[in-house]
C-alpha cells in the first residue's frame, strides 16, 4: 500500500512541475542581528543579547515536519547527541546529562514525571513534530525558571497556535502532508484544519505514522565485519519457541510499530493584548518492539522471544492565559494549567519460557504554573510560582501463554498509592545597564515530596514497605552579558536540582543480562554547579559562535554495585543475578566545550559546521571512573545554497569513538551492543532539496546515508539506517 501512495504522490509532483514556483523560506537573514533573534528561554520573549544561557533554535519548518519523529530533529541538527534503543525511541544527551536529568516541556507543561527514568528515554516521540512550530534547547543547568530535574538543560517544545482571521470574515484553512522513508519503510500521513475569525480560531491536526522495521547500512569496518548483523530472529512455531534465521542479516527485525498523533487547539483573544488557548493532545503507538533486547544472546540462542513496549499514551488537555502591556502591578501574565494522563508498559518473556511478565504503569499528573513581569525603566523583574503532583499506579502479573495461568511478580514500582508533588517560588532579575551591558540574576526555592508504599513484599522480601522523602533545595543563577550590535559574550553562574523520584528509590529491574536494580530508600537529591562562557557573532559573511563550561555533580546518582539482604546477588526471573542500585556519589565533573562557525563564500550559498565535546569523571576510592551517558566527540558540516526557487544541502554528519577505557561498565552506556573495542567512529554524508512546485505545494527530496555506513550511536542498541531515500510533500487545500 505505502508503494502506490508514494507513486501517486511522484506523479502528481510531475503534473505540477511546471507551475508557478514561489519558494517559502524560514531563515535567518545574514544581515540580521543579534537584537532581531528572540527567543522564548526565560518564557517570556526576549532578545537573544539579553539571555546569557546558550541556547539553540529551530523554527524551520522543513527542518522540524520532514524527520522521521521529533528525536531526529535534534540528531540531523547535529548540536544535539541522541541515544536510540529502539526504533521507536530518541534520548536527548546536553552536556552528558541524559533522561531523568534533560527537562522535557511542551506548550509550557513539563513532561518528566515520577517514573522518568535514569537510563534512556523515548516519550519525546510522543509530541508530533508535524505540528511543532519551533523547538529551543537551553544547554546546562536550567532549575531558577524550570525546576527539578532541568541538571544538563531543557528541551522546550512549541506546537503551532490557530491564526485568527485579519478581517471579520472567518476562514477556513486546510493542510496536508506526506513523509516517506526508504530505509524504514515509513509512512506518514497529516491532515489539519485552520478555523479562524477575528477573536477566535481553531485548529484540529491528525498524524498517522507507520514505521517498518529499519534497515542497517551495510558498509562495515573491516575489523567488526559482522558488527550489527541480526542473524536469527525469535518465532513462535508449534507452541515452542525457534531462532530461524534472518534471510537478510542487515533487516532488524522486528523494530516496526504504528503511531497516531492528535492536536486540537483553541484560542480567544478578545483583545489585543489578551489572550486564552485551550490545548488538547493525543499520543498512541501500538506496540514497540525492544529491539535491543531482542538481540542478546544466552549460550548462542536469544535470551527473550519477546520484549516490546505495550502503547505508550499520552493524553494532555491545557488551559493557557497570556495578557501584556496590563499597566498595573505586572506588565506580562502568563499561566498554564494542565492535567496529563500516561499510560506505560513492558511485556517480556525469555526464550523457551512460556510466562510473560506484564508490567503496566498509569500516571494522572496535575500542574500549574504562574509568571509575571515587570518592567521598571532599565529592570525587569520576573515572579513565579510552580505546581505538579503526580499520582502513581503500578500492576504486574505473569501470565503463561500456553494455559493462560497467572503467577504474581514483582511489579517494578511499588504496588499501593504513589505520589509525588513539586512545588516551587521563583524570580529572576535583569539589568539593562546600557544597551551593551546586561546583568540576569534569579533565585528558586524548590520542594519535592514523595510517598511510595509496597503492599506485598513476599515475593523479594524488601528490607523496608516504605520510601517518604521531602526535599528543600534552594537554586540560583547569574549571568553578565556583553553585546555590541553583533556581538556578544557572556558569562554565566548557575546551579541544578533534581529529586530523585519512584524511578530513583523503588525500581526493580533487570538492566542488562545477569544484573539486578534493586531499591534504595536513602537516596539524596542531586545538585549541580555551572560556569560557562558564552560567545556569539552573527551578520555579515562570517559567523560564530561557542561554549566553554565546567559542570560540578554533586551527591551524583549513579548505579553501583550494592548488597541486598546482606547479598551481592539474588535469583530475578529464574536468572541469577549480581545485585546493584542507584546510590549518591560525593563528586563528579564534566566539561566541555562547542564551536560552531558559518561563512557565507557566495551570495547565497553557505558553509556551516558545529562540533561538540565532553568529558565526565566520579570519585570512586580515590580513582576517577568515566560517568555515563558522556558522548563521543560529535557534530556536522553542511554546505547550504539558497535560491529564489529552491534550497539545496549537502552535509556530513559525525561521531568520534568512544573507546573502552570511556566507558562506565557499571552505568547505561550498554557496552554490550558495541564492539569489544567500545563503538567506532562514523560519518554519513547526506544531501536534500526543498522547493516549492506551486504556490500551495512544498516538496523535499533527500537521500540520507549516501555511502550505505554501517553504524551506532553511542550506547544504542539498534543500527542507524543504511541508505535511506526520502520524500516530503505537503499542500494547502
Amino acid at each position: 500500500m505505502k508503494k502506490y501512495i508514494v507513486l501517486i504522490c511522484l506523479q502528481f509532483v510531475t503534473l505540477l512541475a511546471g507551475a508557478q514556483k514561489e519558494q517559502e523560506l524560514d531563515t535567518v537573514d545574514a544581515n540580521s542581528t543579534l537584537g532581531d533573534v528572540i527567543i522564548y528561554a526565560n518564557k517570556f520573549p526576549e532578545s537573544r543579547k539579553r539571555v546569557a544561557q546558550q541556547v539553540l533554535v529551530i523554527k524551520d519548518k522543513n527542518t522540524l515536519q520532514h524527520q522521521a519523529n521529533t528525536a531526529d530533529i535534534l540528531i540531523n541538527s547535529g548540536s544535539l547527541f541522541v541515544q536510540k534503543s529502539q526504533n521507536g525511541g530518541g534520548s536527548p544527551v546536553i552536556r552528558g546529562f541524559e533522561a531523568s536529568r534533560v527537562l522535557l516541556m511542551v506548550d509550557g507543561v513539563r513532561m518528566n514525571n515520577a517514573i522518568y527514568r535514569a537510563g534512556h528515554l523515548q516519550n519525546i516521540i510522543t509530541v508530533d513534530n508535524m505540528v511543532l512550530d519551533r523547538m529551543e534547547v537551553l544547554y546546562g543547568p536550567s532549575s531558577t525558571i524550570y525546576g527539578s530535574d532541568a541538571l544538563g538543560g531543557v528541551v522546550s517544545l512549541t506546537t503551532k497556535n490557530p491564526s485568527l482571521s485579519s478581517n471579520k470574515k472567518i476562514t477556513i484553512s486546510p493542510e496536508a502532508a506526506f513523509n516517506y522513508q526508504s530505509a524504514v519503510n515509513a509512512a506518514k500521513g497529516h491532515l489539519n484544519v485552520n478555523v479562524g475569525s477575528n477573536k477566535w480560531a481553531s485548529l484540529t491536526a491528525i498524524t498517522l505514522s507507520s514505521f517498518g522495521n529499519v534497515m542497517q547500512g551495510n558498509n562495515r569496518r573491516a575489523y567488526y565485519p559482522n558488527f550489527g548483523k541480526l542473524l536469527y530472529f525469535t518465532e513462535r512455531l508449534n507452541n515452542k519457541d525457534s531462532a530461524v534465521a534472518n534471510p537478510n542479516p542487515n533487516n532488524q527485525a522486528p523494530s516496526g510499530y504504528n503511531q497516531v498523533d492528535f492536536l486540537q487547539k483553541i484560542i480567544f483573544q478578545p483583545k489585543k493584548n489578551i489572550q486564552h488557548i485551550l490545548n488538547v493532545q493525543y499520543s498512541n503507538t501500538s506496540n514497540v518492539p525492544r529491539y535491543d533486547r531482542l538481540t542478546e544472546l544466552t549460550a548462542g540462542k536469544p535470551s527473550f522471544a519477546e520484549w516490546y513496549y505495550g502503547p505508550q499514551k499520552r493524553l494532555m488537555a491545557s488551559y493557557q492565559f497570556k495578557a501584556n502591556y496590563q499597566q498595573r502591578f505586572f506588565d506580562e501574565i502568563a499561566t498554564v494549567v494542565a492535567f496529563q494522563d500516561i499510560e506505560e508498559s513492558r511485556y517480556s518473556r525469555r526464550f523457551g519460557n512460556n510466562r510473560r511478565d506484564e508490567r503496566i504503569e498509569k500516571l494522572q499528573v496535575v500542574s500549574a504554573t504562574i509568571d509575571a513581569k515587570k518592567y521598571y525603566k532599565k529592570q525587569e523583574v520576573h515572579f513565579g510560582l510552580d505546581v505538579s503532583h503526580n499520582n502513581i499506579n503500578s500492576k504486574a502479573i505473569g501470565r503463561n501463554i500456553a494455559t493462560g495461568s497467572l503467577t504474581p511478580i514483582t511489579t517494578r514500582y511499588p504496588d499501593d498509592e504513589n505520589s509525588m508533588s513539586y512545588y516551587a517560588i521563583y524570580a529572576q532579575h535583569t539589568v539593562k545597564f546600557t544597551e551593551k551591558l546586561t546583568l540576569n540574576q534569579g533565585i528558586r526555592l524548590n520542594g519535592v515530596n514523595l510517598k511510595a508504599q509496597f503492599v506485598d513484599t513476599s515475593i523479594t522480601k524488601f528490607p523496608f514497605s516504605k520510601a517518604n522523602i521531602n526535599s528543600i533545595a534552594p537554586t540560583g543563577n547569574i549571568g553578565l552579558i556583553h553585546a555590541s550590535k553583533n556581538v556578544r559574550t557572556a558569562l554565566l553562574l548557575s546551579s541544578g536540582f533534581r529529586a530523585p523520584n519512584i524511578d530513583d528509590i523503588t525500581k526493580v529491574f533487570d538492566s542488562r543480562p545477569g544484573t539486578v536494580i534493586v531499591p534504595n530508600e536513602k537516596l539524596k537529591p542531586e545538585y549541580t554547579y555551572n560556569i560557562e562562557l558564552n560567545i556569539n557573532k552573527i551578520a555579515g559573511k562570517f559567523t560564530y559562535g561557542g561554549a566553554l563550561f565546567y559542570t560540578f555533580f554533586t551527591n551524583a546518582i549513579v548505579v553501583a554495585p550494592f548488597t541486598f539482604l546482606g547479598n551481592d546477588s539474588i535469583m530475578y526471573s529464574g536468572v541469577k543475578s549480581k545485585v546493584y542500585a542507584n546510590q549518591n556519589r560525593n563528586k563528579a565533573f564534566i566539561n566541555g566545550a562547542s564551536v560552531n562557525a558559518a561563512y557565507t563564500f557566495l551570495p547565497t550559498t553557505t558553509i556551516s559546521g558545529i562540533i561538540t565535546y565532553t568529558y565526565g569523571r566520579f570519585t570512586q576510592s580515590n580513582q576517577q571512573i568515566p560517568l555515563d551517558h558522556i558522548p563521543p566527540i560529535y557534530g556536522r558540516i553542511a554546505v547550504t545554497h539558497t535560491a529564489r526557487q529552491f534550497t539545496a544541502e549537502v552535509n556530513a554528519l559525525f561521531n568520534g569513538w568512544k573507546r573502552l577505557k570511556n566507558y562506565n561498565i557499571d552505568g547505561e552506556d550498554n557496552l554490550v551492543y558495541a564492539t569489544a573495542d567500545g563503538m567506532p567512529s562514523w560519518i554519513t554524508l547526506n544531501a536534500k532539496i526543498n522547493t516549492t512546485l506551486a504556490k500551495k505545494l512544498a516538496l523535499q527530496f533527500g537521500i540520507e546515508n549516501i555511502f550505505d555506513t554501517n553504524y551506532r550511536y553511542f550506547a544504542s542498541g539498534i543500527s542507524a539506517p543504511g541508505r535511506n531515500a526520502t520524500l516530503g510533500l505537503r499542500m494547502k487545500l
